[in-house]
């Protein structure tokens, strides 16, 4: 059985990538806390994030500081949160979240609704940052 994100890995779901390399994907969340809420997901299907084999999980959070970088670069705000829920998706992953307030980051926060303008500006704004 594949997860939500095996499908977007597989090219299965459409998705607004942000950065990919061989073994991690970022991509836009589908129900974003604000704009520029980014997924980071190893493309190794595991259900909980400290499953991940020690390189694994280093490397992951190596590619999700890169993304965070151009997040941050291209999305105003003061940082970018990160949280580990996991329990949404069965498929390990990390939030980064652009914060200007500390509710931000609450996952009960109805979310945004967006356009596919607004994720296309979002999207290419991140990747050319």
């Amino acid at each position: 059985m594949s997860t939500i994100f095996t499908k977007i890995i597989n090219g299965e779901i459409p998705a607004y990538k942000i950065a990919e390399d061989e073994n991690f994907v970022a991509f836009l969340d589908a129900m974003p806390l604000v704009k520029g809420h980014t997924l980071v997901v190893p493309k190794k299907e595991v259900d909980l994030i400290f499953d991940l084999d020690s390189e694994e999980y280093k490397n992951l959070w190596g590619f999700a500081q890169e993304v965070a970088k151009k997040v941050k670069n291209a999305i105003p705000c003061i940082r970018v949160g990160v949280a580990v829920v996991g329990l949404e998706v069965p498929h390990a992953h990390i939030h980064l979240i652009p914060l200007n307030k500390m509710e931000d980051m609450n996952f009960r926060n109805e979310r945004l609704q967006l356009s596919v303008e607004e994720y296309t500006e979002i999207q290419n704004s991140i990747i050319n940052s």
